[in-house]
């Protein structure tokens, strides 16, 4: 469902802009990276009951799909000690994140851990396949909400992730 709020219709209008510049998905994930930082909303786009999460997983929450299925934008909140499996993506993808910490750690195509970050409050970044293997978490006592833009129609294709890895 579309959000109708300010903050998202012009970061959308700010992500239409740099898609439509139309080049490989690394570029095109650092220009929704700086359109992402210009425009990033706080926690408040998503309301208060979305903001709560969801006990046994991560929630998202779909806030705009373009209507050519250019880019999805989605909520997600992380409960503390919430986590994702260690996976890639179908396509490009840029974080913010509105509140708490994210602790993301890095992986290369054996899965050796080749790094990690710890993603504060406005913080962005993006990345696109290959070399985006990677699982997040929420290391804090808080709730952590970020949002993530994806080159794709999320309602269409379901998930983002095109692996998963033991």
């Amino acid at each position: 469902m579309t959000r109708t709020l300010m903050p998202l219709t012009d970061l959308a209008a700010a992500i239409r802009r740099a898609v439509a510049v139309r080049t490989d998905w690394t570029d095109t994930a650092e220009l929704v990276a700086e359109s992402l930082r210009a425009h990033l909303p706080g926690p408040e786009i998503l309301t208060p009951d979305q903001r709560l999460g969801e006990p046994d997983r991560v929630a998202g929450h779909l806030l705009h799909v373009e209507p050519d299925g250019a880019f999805s934008i989605l909520g997600l909140v992380w409960r503390p000690e919430q986590t994702t499996r260690i996976h890639d993506h179908i396509t490009w993808c840029v974080v913010g994140v509105l509140s708490g910490v994210e602790h993301e750690e890095l992986f290369d195509e054996a899965l050796t851990p080749i790094g990690t970050r710890d993603n504060p409050p406005g913080e962005v970044s993006g990345f696109a396949p290959p070399g985006d293997i990677h699982r997040i978490r929420n290391i804090g006592d808080e709730i952590a909400i970020s949002l993530h833009i994806y080159g794709t129609d999320i309602s269409r294709v379901g998930s983002s992730a095109r692996r998963y890895y033991n």
